[in-house]
């Protein structure tokens, strides 16, 4: 009566396991597919050596116990060159192997290294030009800038079918992780900081995104639906964006930058020029000094020996001669003029 019951016991963490979602290892995106590759490779790799041990120890244990008699004793033997080859050899050709698509994937698999494929059929062409999103960590919520649409969301992502995407994130506060499965792998977001992702989805549909990690009260509601739709598609929710009566300024983000849980989707048909520089160099607050211009003041004030009077005036008029940009610091030259250093681009 009870063999059947405990047999059926046995099935429940298969049943258990069959509600489980897979997303990691079926991915829709070619960097996270080529990610779940490398999974299954690693993996097959180290069971050479783990199937093989665990089959031999068991093998050993049964075939030397003490009810068999007929079991070799040698309690003499000590070494076996063949032996010795088999321990060590595969191991260490295992390791080998490893460590070679270790460096090649770590290079081909650098979220900061631009796209060179759509997925494993189709090359990019060179003077592709990828969809920029601005990525900005929230208490307890995600903001998406679309800096070429002139869009903003909260909790929602929408990118085109088959289009390099290049996310700059970064974090308002405390540090999170960027993650959607489905499209690649996580990557941190850091106040005073800008990282990057390159990625790209090639299957139409909708996903989860989150955090994954741990960032206060409201972490476990910090989630997003992420979309890859077509580019017509893409083309109209721009569109309906563009109809909606919000506008992100400063004074909005700082309003939205209030601790949030379970925060509704949000529209803004608008976005404040600069607002992401602005965010990552925490320098929202009218009247704050960016973080950029203060480690150029630093720089000049070390290379140069000015006053902090004279530095304040040649930082006031750099101020007005340089537009922020997300990608390159200017370059700063200086020469003695009239008592001050002049500052170009």
């Amino acid at each position: 009566m009870f063999k059947p019951l405990k047999r059926s016991l046995l099935l429940v963490p298969l049943l258990l396991l069959a509600g489980c979602n897979t997303i990691v290892m079926n991915p829709k995106g070619d960097i996270a597919s080529q990610q779940a590759d490398l999974i299954v490779l690693s993996t097959v790799l180290m069971l050479i050596i783990i199937v093989p041990v665990i089959f031999l120890t068991c093998f050993f244990a049964w075939k030397y116990r003490q009810a068999n008699t007929e079991a070799e004793y040698d309690p003499e033997w000590d070494h076996s060159t063949k032996l010795e080859l088999v321990i060590w050899g595969a191991p260490l050709l295992i390791i080998i192997v490893l460590g070679l698509v270790t460096w090649v994937s770590t290079h081909k698999l650098d979220p900061y290294r631009p796209l060179d494929r759509i997925n494993a059929s189709t090359p990019l062409p060179a003077d592709h030009k990828p969809l920029v999103v601005q990525v900005v960590s929230l208490d307890w919520k995600w903001l998406f800038i679309y800096p070429e649409q002139g869009i903003a969301t909260v909790n929602e992502l929408v990118t085109p079918v088959n289009v390099p995407v290049r996310f700059k994130i970064t974090s308002s506060t405390v540090m999170n992780s960027f993650y959607i499965p489905a499209l690649a792998g996580q990557i941190y977001s850091m106040a005073g900081m800008e990282t990057t992702l390159n990625a790209v989805i090639n299957e139409k549909g909708s996903w989860e995104g989150f955090s994954a990690n741990y960032s206060g009260a409201g972490f476990s509601h910090m989630r997003f639906k992420y979309n890859g739709v077509s580019q017509e598609e893409f083309d109209d929710w721009v569109a309906s964006n563009k109809a909606a009566a919000k506008t992100l300024d400063r004074a909005a983000y700082l309003e939205l930058e209030k601790p949030t849980s379970k925060h509704p989707v949000e529209r803004f048909a608008t976005v404040e020029n600069d607002l992401f520089h602005a965010i990552v160099n925490r320098c929202v607050v009218e009247g704050t000094v960016c973080m950029d211009m203060q480690m150029m003041a630093d720089s000049m004030r070390n290379r140069t020996g000015l006053s902090a009077d004279e530095l304040a005036i040649l930082i006031n008029d750099a101020m007005c001669q340089i537009a922020p940009n997300d990608d390159a610091l200017p370059l700063i030259t200086s020469s003695k003029k009239n008592g001050y250093d002049s500052v170009s681009n």
